[in-house]
């Protein structure tokens, strides 16, 4: 379960305003890769916060509403299908969450980033690998970052419902890759994603 033990020790060391970000949608094959940056209280607890990918959809949207009722400041930011085919998918990630951590209505004076890269923030940053699950602050990034992914999926589906998108969320499963074998890539694919259409 997430602690607050890693943000407390960064605290300690003097900086004031601690946030966490993480991304969700690095492996679909549609749609923006989307990030969030949270600074929650010192201290505050919420009741089942966990890594977004262990909950049900019911409970992360449920903790949706409570974290950003209750965080300090919260921002989410995305990267474009066409920005993923440009700079690549991480690099994509990368720029969505300093998005994030720019947007935050507090400024947050230290990062910690989910996964074992981080490139390009103004302010400190300390990497956190399975973050979600060790770190408070990216769980409920994680989650809100998640929870915005799969309601602009389901925006995706309304729009392309030829492809499936609210039920597999973009993921390449054997029915999506079939989907855009049918009808083609529409303008959200990412076109880097999409070397199976060669074979």
């Amino acid at each position: 379960m997430p602690s607050f033990d890693i943000e407390e020790e960064i605290y300690a060391k003097g900086y004031t305003a601690v946030c966490g970000c993480d991304e969700a949608g690095r492996g679909p094959l549609c749609g923006p890769v989307v990030a969030a940056a949270v600074i929650l209280p010192r201290g505050l607890i919420i009741d089942g916060l966990d890594d977004s990918k262990k909950l049900t959809e019911k409970k992360r949207e449920k903790l949706y509403d409570v974290i950003i009722k209750e965080a300090l400041a919260y921002a989410i930011a995305e990267a474009s299908p066409e920005e993923i085919d440009e700079y690549n998918i991480l690099n994509a990630s990368m720029l969505a969450m300093r998005r994030a951590v720019d947007a935050l209505g507090v400024k947050a004076d230290f990062a910690l980033i989910d996964g074992n890269c981080s490139r390009g923030f103004e302010i400190p940053t300390e990497t956190v690998v399975k973050g979600d699950s060790r770190s408070y602050s990216i769980a409920a990034a994680s989650i809100l970052a998640k929870v915005t992914r799969d309601r602009g999926c389901i925006e995706l589906d309304r729009l392309y419902p030829e492809y499936g998108i609210a039920k597999h969320k973009g993921y390449p499963t054997k029915e999506h890759m079939d989907a855009v074998r049918e009808f083609g890539p529409a303008p959200i694919y990412r076109r880097t994603f999409l070397k199976f259409l060669d074979k």
